[in-house]
């Protein structure tokens, strides 16, 4: 059973990862009840676990960062609070968190770190043939810039749409509905910054 502690615990304490896991699972664009069904988690201990309400079993942390596409000791680590920054930090390939679309044909590899979520985001974005990411309208002023690597995809926000070739790259407005599709014969994969004017 999990145990309440402070919302602010002593260093010494176990590691406050509630803002981390949040942070996350929004750049993730997952509800809370999204998550709690991926991981098996209760959806109140996992709005506990992110207002540092609740200390968490090892076992539903383990849970969360598998669901999230993280290690357990990345999502401890992230959550103490006076961990020195190295000069230089790695990010492991197998550590990058990756969501994919409902239809399983565009994978989005979570480039950004998580302390720039909602601020600016950026991703590796893999588009299979037929593929559509499909996104509502986020926050007013908010822009995206896509430049393709390899393939083709076609860019649609509002009314306006615009083919892009590997070595292309638009930028547009996001606080409409827009969409980016693969309506070629072969994988396309870009860049994706995602710019939030917060």
């Amino acid at each position: 059973m999990a145990q309440v502690f402070s919302p602010n615990p002593h260093t010494d304490g176990p590691p406050a990862v509630g803002s981390t896991l949040q942070a996350l699972r929004k750049a993730q664009k997952l509800s809370l009840d999204e998550l709690s069904k991926r991981a098996g988690v209760s959806k109140s201990m996992l709005s506990e676990v992110e207002r540092n309400q609740a200390n968490p079993t090892v076992g539903v942390l383990w849970r969360l960062a598998t669901a999230l596409g993280i290690s357990l000791t990345d999502l401890l680590d992230s959550g103490s609070p006076n961990k020195a920054s190295p000069a230089v930090e790695l990010v492991l390939a197998h550590t990058i968190p990756v969501t994919t679309s409902n239809d399983g044909k565009c994978t989005l590899r979570i480039l950004g770190p998580i302390a720039l979520a909602g601020k600016v985001e950026w991703y590796e974005l893999s588009v299979e043939p037929g593929g559509v990411l499909a996104s509502e309208p986020h926050e007013a002023g908010a822009k995206e810039h896509l430049s393709v690597l390899h393939g083709s995809l076609t860019v649609q926000a509002a009314d306006s749409s615009k083919l892009l070739k590997a070595g292309d790259s638009a930028r547009y407005a996001v606080d409409v509905p827009h969409a980016i599709r693969n309506s070629g014969k072969g994988l396309a994969k870009a860049v994706l910054v995602v710019e939030h004017l917060r």
